[in-house]
Parts: structure tokens; sequence; C-alpha cells
């Protein structure tokens, strides 16, 4: 399997926009909350910079996606 890429926080949420992802309207939390229609849910920590590389792998795997299906969408 590939390498995932280094990916900045506001790139992954609009790449999970772009899939069909929703953000739960949460307030005052460090964290956002998207799921979708299927069932898949995921959350992203609200902060500037890269995604470390276990949290991007995470996210992925919550996502079941591929690095190569998100370097695609990037």
């Amino acid at each position: 399997m590939p390498r995932a890429p280094r990916v900045l926080v506001a790139k992954l949420v609009r790449v999970l926009k772009k899939l069909g992802f929703a953000e739960h309207p949460e307030r005052g939390t460090s964290h956002l909350v998207f799921t979708h229609s299927d069932g898949r849910r995921t959350t992203i920590a609200r902060h500037r910079g890269d995604i470390s590389k276990g949290t991007l792998g995470a996210i992925l795997r919550d996502l079941k996606i591929s690095p190569d299906e998100l370097h695609k969408l990037l």
C-alpha cells in the first residue's frame, strides 16, 4: 500500500464534503465530526497544519478509502 500524502486539515475537509460527508454543527469543540448517509463517520481535530500520518491513516480507515484515492481527490 502506498504512503498517504501529507494533508492540511482544510484540504481534507474539502475532500470529505466532495465525498458526500456532512459536518455536524457542534460549537465549542476542538474536533469536527463528519458523517455519511451510508453510516461512515470520522472525527478531525480543528487545528492548522498537516495531519500526522497515524491520524490520517485512521481517518482513511474510517472513510474506507485508500491513500491513492485520497491523492486523486486532492
